[in-house]
Order: structure tokens, then sequence, then C-alpha cells
């Protein structure tokens, strides 16, 4: 029974975790993440002027409708340089709240003085040593000119070179660490590029079917567009949270099987140690569907038990777990504290019917071992 509740625990505390992570972790994730995402399915960039796209700004249920311009270039600060991923974004990006959770440092601000800003990702600042509060040395972008002359006797001349100074430092994960976010105005300037842009992202207002809006969406910007939800612009980064908490749930089921299946051994001393009172028993009139529901009632009794204690003290730590975070994740790499906990009935669910699953295998063997043998025992006696 104490096997079957450490168990039982187990997978629900950890299924737990996995959902504290995995909420963490996608929350970050659509801080810098539009719910939906247009890109051309030709080509880096596209006119976003036309008539389609202006009545999709102006819908009622676009909270936020932001243009973006993206490419790589060269970043340089003082005497050090690191590629970089430019994104230029037009004042709609800003309306996303979350942004501010994501800092480091400084502000998320594109614009101070009327003069152009940059937020700068943790990769580019920790490569540069950038010092966002440093208002005398400005960040240096590089970028291959549209109109290059591969004949010029001066390198440089096929760059375009432009300075802006950071105001603040934010950190998502690896994949967005790299990237710069600049005005769309600066990076249209940068890259030649005075009309079109790379993408157009969209926020939606709370309460809209995203499912619904992406389709209409589709069917009106036709085969020449992609639109992407959030699962879709990051599915590898999904497919891992689903996976991860999946694999682990499995491992943890074979340690409750184990548990469970000490089930068998225990019932199995149990029948040798009450044969003469089996023998009675089937003497007075019982039958051998007796004798057997006896000890498979008493196994699933066992697991029962065990069970639903394993969940109250799983629910009970994961409670203590959120009131006071008393696991410690214990690195200074991350904003998180302690192991942030997720509970969901679904989880309980689960764990309920897999340990009972497995109890009704590890009860059925130990009844068909309580009547093995019954006959040789009643001559004996």
């Amino acid at each position: 029974m104490l096997g079957v509740l450490i168990g039982s625990a187990a997978l629900v505390i950890i299924l737990s975790a996995f959902n504290g992570l995995e909420r963490e972790i996608l929350m970050m994730y659509n801080n810098f993440t539009p719910q939906l995402k247009i890109e051309a399915k030709k080509g880096k960039t596209f006119n976003p002027n036309t008539a389609y796209f202006t009545e999709l700004r102006n819908s009622p249920a676009v909270f936020s409708y932001t243009q973006m311009l993206e490419e790589k270039a060269l970043a340089r600060y003082g005497d050090r340089q690191v590629p970089a991923d430019i994104e230029g974004v037009s004042t709609d990006f800003l309306k996303n709240k979350g942004l501010d959770s994501t800092l480091l440092a400084g502000k998320f601000e594109l614009e101070k003085n009327d003069q152009p800003r940059a937020v700068i990702g943790e990769l580019v600042q920790s490569s540069l040593s950038i010092n966002v509060n440093d208002e005398l040395t400005a960040l240096q972008i590089y970028s291959p000119r549209r109109t290059a002359d591969n004949n010029s006797a001066d390198p440089t001349n096929d760059f375009a070179v432009k300075y802006i100074y950071p105001s603040g430092v934010f950190s998502i994960q690896k994949d967005f660490d790299n990237i710069i976010v600049v005005p769309l105005s600066f990076a249209r300037e940068l890259l030649d590029q005075p009309v079109e842009v790379s993408a157009i992202e969209l926020n939606l207002k709370p309460g809209t079917n995203i499912a619904e809006i992406q389709k209409q969406i589709q069917d009106k910007i036709g085969n020449d567009f992609i639109i992407r939800n959030r699962a879709e612009q990051d599915q590898l980064l999904y497919k891992i949270l689903y996976s991860e908490k999946w694999a682990v749930y499995l491992i943890l089921t074979f340690v409750v099987i184990i548990a469970t299946f000490n089930i068998v051994g225990s019932l199995t001393m149990l029948v040798m140690d009450k044969k003469k009172d089996i023998a009675i028993l089937t003497s007075l009139g019982a039958g051998r569907g007796l004798i057997q529901g006896i000890f498979f009632c008493e196994g699933m009794l066992i697991t029962l038990i065990g069970c639903v204690g394993g969940m109250v003290v799983a629910l009970i730590f994961c409670l203590l777990q959120q009131r006071f975070a008393m696991v410690k994740i214990g690195s200074q790499y991350t904003s998180l504290d302690a192991y942030p906990i997720g509970i969901k009935i679904a989880d309980f669910v689960l764990v309920f019917l897999t340990v009972m699953s497995i109890s009704v295998v590890a009860s059925g063997i130990s009844a068909r071992i309580s009547v093995k043998g019954l006959e040789d025992i009643k001559q004996e006696l």
C-alpha cells in the first residue's frame, strides 16, 4: 500500500511540475510571439498596403496589428561585434503588456526624446558587453546594401550602417535572445526597404475564437500567404514540451507497475498462510469464484487506498509548493525561484485510471493463485 501511495504521489507531483514549467515557458514565449503571424509563401517580404490588410487592421476583433521587418545584420559595440537578427516593429508591438516581464535591465522602449532606441536580447548584450545606462556609446548596426557595387574599391561602401542607443535587455529563450528590436522606421532606413514588410503580427481581443479568425484570414489572403498560430510558429518547442512530459509519465508508470505488482507477492504469502481457511470455506459451500473474488477485492482495496492516499499527499504537497515555494530551482540563470506547479484534474484522473488498471491485472493474478491446488489442500485436511 505504501509503495502504491509513493508511486501515485510521485506521478501526480511530477506531472504537476511539468504543467507548471510548461505554463511558465509558454508564458515567456507568448510575451514575444503573436497569436497569429502572416508571412509570404514565397520571398522574404511583401507589400502590406493592400485593401484587405487595411481592412484587417481596423477589424474589431484585432487588438494589435504589428508590421515587422526582419533581417540578419552585424551588431558592433566598442571593439566587439556579433551577428544578430534585426526586428523592426511598428508601434502596436508595445501594446503587449507582457514585454516588461521579459526585461533584465533598462526599459522596453523604442523611442526616447524623438530618437530611436533598441531593446536587445541577452545573448547580444553578453557578447558585446553592452551597458544600457551608457549614453555615450552607441550600438552600430551593419547591413549589406541592396544596391551594393561588388566592384567597389572600398568594401565598407557595400554596407549600410546606422547608430542606435540600447534602452533595455530582455531574455526569453535561446532562439529569441539573439534579437535586436528596433522601430520599424529605423529598420526601413537600414535595410533600404521603404514599403514592404517581412510579416504582419496579430493579437486578438480576449474571447475571440483564434482558430476561426485564422481560417477566415487564410480564406481571404489566399495561397500566396501563410498564417500561423503560436503552436505552428514554433512546432519544435510544443513537441518537446509534450514529449518530455509523457516520457516522464511512462518512466514513472513503470515504477508504479513494480509497486503494484508487489501486491502479487503479498497476496501470495497471504494465500499460503490461509490455505486451511480457504479449504474450510470451500467445504462449507464457497465456490472457486467466491474465493477468487475475496483476494481480488483485497488487492483492489490495497491499491485503491494507496492510490487515493498518494493523490491526497500529492495535492497537499502541490498546494504547499504553490504557497511557500519549498523546493527551489537553485539557478541564477533563470527568473524562476522555485519549481512552478500547475494542478490539473485530468492528471489526477489519469493517474487513478493508470494505477487501477495495473491493479486489476495484479489482483487477477493473485486471485488465480488463491484457488491453485485447492483440491489437494482439501484432501490433506
